[in-house]
């Protein structure tokens, strides 16, 4: 039977694994510029099916405060999973553990937080949403920890190790072109929406989407 996967990639997750893998500053620099379009991408899609069944499927919601499909909160808690789960990743049932524990205590801390200093500001209510088993205030659910925890699977086991390929087989020219490219085009994104619409009243990504008949979740 003829091998689908590229010995390459395999040898190079057994390193990952294994701790044998080193990398130069620039690839570091741009595996980080990856995983943050990548897990703000994968951010988006996931909020954009969860609402999509969320609203009884009748139309498609859009999520973020963004024109590209990307959300900012799942870039930083990529970062933050891979800082602390990285030197545990020879074992999955703990980065899934760990995970889950993680973020359900900062998604609860991060929602009780905001509701209280904020006049009982809500920037997610699992109340009203459907599948929120063990819903804690609204702030915080099983569904909620159980697909983070899933999630850094995906983003140990998959994302990360994909980045490392890229920067480890395409030039240096290439690996940093890609990367910065990519990441400039989404902080150009974020940025405008989070300072330049508001300092030039220009109009923002929200204010487009619903002038084109597209709904937002909140």
């Amino acid at each position: 039977m003829k091998r689908t996967t590229h010995p390459r990639y395999c040898e190079l997750f057994r390193q990952y694994l294994g701790g044998k893998l080193k990398l130069e500053t620039y690839q570091k620099v741009g595996v980080v510029f990856l995983i943050v379009v990548f897990a703000g991408l994968i951010g988006w899609i996931y909020e954009a099916i969860f609402y999509f069944f969320n609203f009884g499927m009748t139309g498609f919601y859009m999520q973020g405060g963004n024109f590209l499909p990307w959300i900012n909160i799942y870039a930083i808690g990529a970062l933050a999973l891979i800082f602390v789960t990285y030197k545990i990743r020879q074992k999955p049932w703990l980065v899934f553990v760990v995970s889950m524990l993680i973020t359900g205590v900062i998604e609860y801390a991060g929602g009780w937080l905001a509701y209280h200093l904020f006049n009982g500001a809500r920037y997610w209510d699992y109340n009203t949403e459907i599948l929120n088993w063990g819903n804690i205030d609204g702030f915080v659910c099983f569904r909620s920890i159980l697909c983070f925890g899933l999630s850094a699977l995906l983003l140990m086991y998959v994302v990360l190790p994909f980045c490392i390929y890229l920067a480890k087989t395409m030039t240096r020219r290439a690996f940093m072109v890609l990367s910065i490219s990519l990441f400039s085009i989404v902080m150009a994104d974020e940025l405008y929406n989070l300072l330049a619409q508001h300092i030039f009243n220009w109009p923002n990504a929200m204010d487009f989407y619903r002038s084109i008949g597209l709904h937002y979740a909140s």
